[in-house]
């Protein structure tokens, strides 16, 4: 009797777990395109990207130069289709992204360009196409590897 409670037992736990799904809290009362919170189920794996930087998208631009990768924007565009391409390498995409984490340095103003970030951000996140939002933080860094480097984004996805 006991190894029948048992079985059922189980067999109830694992049809729980087969079900569980990445569960997104949004923001109450807002439209920012960012979850307040994620929870991730036991079953689910976890996947830390290294940080992306963005490709030169003037090669005729000096090396090392704003020119040569763009502004914020240009740069946030650049960096999150790396990451997307990164992504579906490892078969998954940027809708299993969970956790972002966002380095912007200062631009000729002497300030983080966050406008420009967020232009390039939306086209990827909170879409009709692709409306899964992460969690996530931007920080102003006083530089990156590259002095041209203006973006530098580091993501965590999860493989359900």
């Amino acid at each position: 009797m006991k190894s029948i409670v048992l079985g059922a037992v189980l067999a109830l736990a694992s049809v729980g777990a087969a079900n569980a799904e990445v569960i997104r809290h949004t923001n109450p009362n807002s439209n920012f395109p960012i979850l307040r919170a994620v929870e991730i189920p036991p079953e689910a794996t976890l996947v830390y990207l290294s940080g992306a930087v963005p490709r030169v998208i003037d090669e005729t631009a000096e090396a090392g130069t704003l020119a040569a990768y763009g502004d914020t924007r240009e740069q946030t565009i650049s960096v999150l289709e790396n990451i997307a391409g990164t992504l579906e390498s490892l078969d998954l995409t940027l809708g299993d992204i969970v956790k972002m984490q966002v380095y912007l340095v200062a631009d000729e103003s002497g300030a983080m360009d966050f406008s420009g970030f967020m232009d390039g951000y939306v086209e990827f996140f909170g879409t009709e196409e692709q409306p899964n939002l992460p969690t996530r933080s931007v920080f102003e860094v006083a530089g990156l590897a590259n002095a041209g480097w203006l973006v530098e984004i580091e993501v965590v996805a999860v493989r359900e």
